[in-house]
């Protein structure tokens, strides 16, 4: 399978020498079984048609999906053009654009910053999921989720969150506010990079430990794998 990868952010500065760009944490993520091609979304580069991958995975960012910014804008036309074309995965910002593109809305939460290891009840289990009530996995956000777009029904979420993953019933497309592809080791630097900057000292100590607890990262990648095998099972 053809899979695209829409790049819509980097890590901050030093970190990518570690940990690698958002394009190789999902390769490690979901492993060697596709051809993968990267789009730098934010440089404005796109494919030509939502045809050129059979499915996109649309990547975190520290933008915001509300903001006025015309790659922002490009990005959302396109994801409206490859409904029904091409299968769509949303992670964090990409979660957020894709309920944006589609008529939902997203908002800075009044929540605050959602960071360390967070759980989500499952509401609404899915074919390519398996029977598990609860799922674990980092978070790294301030924005969320408040008004769902025509078609999306919640899969999962939490009091925090309760936006927190949908599927699509009228297209083959599923996403999630939290990140399977952070590495703990990643997500604890990346606390650690706004700690005292962005986020206060003991709310950073508190998601850094939480992060040495087990996790459902290669659940979440083997749904992924299962969704894009046969997406019409959304």
């Amino acid at each position: 399978m053809k899979l695209g990868i829409l790049e819509t952010g980097a890590p901050p500065s030093g970190l990518d020498a570690t940990f690698g760009d958002y394009p190789a944490m999902f390769r490690r993520l979901l492993g060697p079984d596709y051809d993968y091609r990267t789009f730098d979304a934010t440089a404005g580069e796109l494919p030509d048609h939502p045809q050129a991958c059979a499915a996109y995975v649309i990547t975190g960012s520290p933008a915001s999906a509300y903001e006025d910014a015309e790659w922002i804008g490009r990005l959302k036309d396109f994801l409206r053009a490859a409904n029904g074309q091409a299968a769509l995965v949303g992670v964090c910002f990409g979660h957020q654009i894709m309920a944006e593109a589609f008529g939902g809305k997203v908002i800075k939460s009044p929540n605050g910053w959602g960071i360390g290891l967070h759980s989500y009840r499952v509401r609404e289990p899915q074919p390519w999921m398996d029977t598990v009530r609860e799922l674990r996995a980092p978070a790294s956000h301030q924005d969320q989720v408040v008004e769902l777009p025509e078609g999306a029904a919640v899969v999962a979420g939490s009091d925090f969150c309760p936006f927190g993953m949908l599927a699509w019933t009228d297209q083959p497309a599923i996403s999630i506010q939290l990140h399977p592809e952070f590495e703990p080791e990643y997500a604890k630097a990346l606390i650690e990079s706004r700690r005292s900057k962005r986020i206060g000292e003991e709310e950073a100590a508190q998601a850094i430990a939480s992060l040495e607890g087990p996790d459902d990262r290669a659940r979440l990648a083997e749904w992924i794998r299962r969704f894009l095998a046969d997406p019409r099972n959304s």
